[in-house]
This record gives structure tokens, C-alpha cells and sequence, in this order.
């Protein structure tokens, strides 16, 4: 018996993995995030399969859930939204069931972050303007460590993707003011890949007026960065006629190896 915890992708029901899915069809048991997770990635599982939300449950409650099944021989698919290695309830699971002897497994999923550049049509790394991304949250009523803060992050001038974060626009604006210039490039996408999405695109100055006022307060991923201005933008080296590397050779002007 097996605990399978399973990353079903930032909404978009198709956006689970094939391997997901799989697990989803073929587990007895599927206890899934219905506050987030649609109903549609559920909707795959068998006909005789125990299906519940943890919507309502605490952690005792899901552990519970897990200990029955094991006990009757049964796999679970644990099925939560995005990725299960940013800001799930991962660790806090699996070392409730180490200790019960329930085997457990990781099926990794699509990110908010990248379903978010995916609405954008954007890279969130250049050549020569970016190379980094900083997945973060504000501080608010989970607190972050203190070397962690958005002014020491902002430093980097990184891509920075900043989680449940939305309610905290204005704290985030006005910390990231304290580093960058009002002009600094940003861009909120609310419910990115549901039919629902919507896209913010301004600046740190213009930001906050744009977020309040369109009433976003949570399932939204602010990310701020130099390569959301169209004009920093230069080509990579890896397609040019000029740059060999391992499975071509230059083809004019100075050949340049990497």
C-alpha cells in the first residue's frame, strides 16, 4: 500500500501528468484539495473508488484517512495543486506516516509559476538580462525569515515570483520600492490556466492601484522582473550561426565553444 501525493498542475485539469492521472484512475482511494483542485481531475477516478475532499479536514483527519486505508491494503492518490515541493503540506504529512510505516511516494506537478509565464507568452530568464528566478512569498500571517525579506531578495535584480502574496500587494510594492524604481516591471496573473485567469501587467508604481482595483486578494502569482520590459532583450547564444557546441559546429565568423 502506497500514499501517492500527487501535484495536479495550478488548474488547468489537463495540466496533471500523465502519470498523475494514471494514479488518479487507478487508486481505491483519492483524497484531494477541493477548495482548489477541479472537480475534473477527480472526476477520472474509478467507479468504486472512496473519493474525499480534505477541504474541511485537519492534518489528524488526512492521516486518519491514510492509516484506514493502509490497514486495508488500499493506495491512496493524495492530490494537491501545483507542486508538491513549493508550499504544500508535504513534510508535515509524510513524517506523521514515517513513523506508521505507510509507504509514500512524490509525483511531481506543474507550478502556478510556470503556468503563469505560460499565460504571459514569457521567458522568465534572458540572456544577459537574467539567469536567476526567486520563488518567494511576503511576510504576513506566516512569517518569513528575516534574511529572506523582499529587499534583500530584490538585490539579485532576479526574476522574483512571489506566492500568496496578492492580499499584500501594497506591502510588497512599497518594500520592493525601497531597491528598485517605480518604473521596475511587473505583472499579476490571477488563476493562471483556469478559465477564470486574468493578467495584470504595470509597474511597481502602478501596480497596486491595478491588483485593488480589479479586487484580486489570493490565487494569484506577482511576479517582478527586468524581463517583462520587452526592450531588455538579446538572443542566446545557443542558436547562433556563430557558437559551436557539442552537436554543432560554427558555420561563419569566429567559432565559440561552450
Amino acid at each position: 500500500m502506497t500514499v501517492y501525493f500527487i501535484g495536479a498542475g495550478p488548474g488547468d485539469p489537463d495540466l496533471i501528468t500523465v502519470k498523475g492521472a494514471r494514479l488518479v484512475e487507478s487508486c481505491p482511494v483519492v483524497l484531494y484539495t477541493g477548495s482548489l483542485v477541479p472537480k475534473e481531475v477527480v472526476a477520472r477516478a474509478r467507479e468504486d473508488a472512496l473519493v474525499l475532499s480534505s477541504e474541511d479536514m485537519d492534518l489528524d483527519e488526512i492521516i486518519e484517512v491514510c492509516e484506514q486505508a493502509h490497514k486495508e491494503g488500499k493506495d491512496v492518490a493524495r492530490v494537491q495543486t501545483g507542486d508538491l515541493s513549493i508550499y504544500s503540506s508535504l513534510a508535515e504529512t509524510t513524517r506523521r506516516l514515517d513513523p506508521l510505516g505507510i509507504d509514500w511516494k512524490v509525483v511531481p506537478g506543474v507550478s502556478s509559476f510556470q503556468a503563469s509565464a505560460a499565460a504571459l507568452g514569457q521567458e522568465l530568464t534572458l540572456p544577459e538580462t537574467c539567469q536567476t528566478i526567486i520563488l518567494s512569498r511576503a511576510s504576513g500571517r506566516t512569517p518569513v525569515p528575516e534574511k529572506e525579506n523582499l529587499k534583500s531578495l530584490a538585490e539579485h535584480e532576479a526574476t522574483l515570483c512571489l506566492f500568496l502574496s496578492a492580499s499584500l500587494i501594497r506591502k510588497v510594492a512599497r518594500e520592493l520600492k525601497e531597491v528598485y524604481p517605480g518604473h521596475w516591471p511587473v505583472a499579476v496573473v490571477e488563476k493562471a490556466s483556469h478559465p477564470q485567469q486574468r493578467i495584470l501587467r504595470g509597474t511597481l508604481d502602478t501596480i497596486v492601484d491595478q491588483v485593488e482595483g480589479a479586487g484580486i486578494r489570493a490565487t494569484a502569482m506577482i511576479i517582478v522582473s527586468k524581463v517583462l520590459d520587452h526592450n531588455e532583450f538579446r538572443d542566446s547564444r545557443l542558436y547562433a550561426a556563430e557558437f559551436s557546441h557539442g552537436f554543432r559546429k560554427a558555420r561563419q565568423g569566429e567559432e565559440i565553444d561552450s
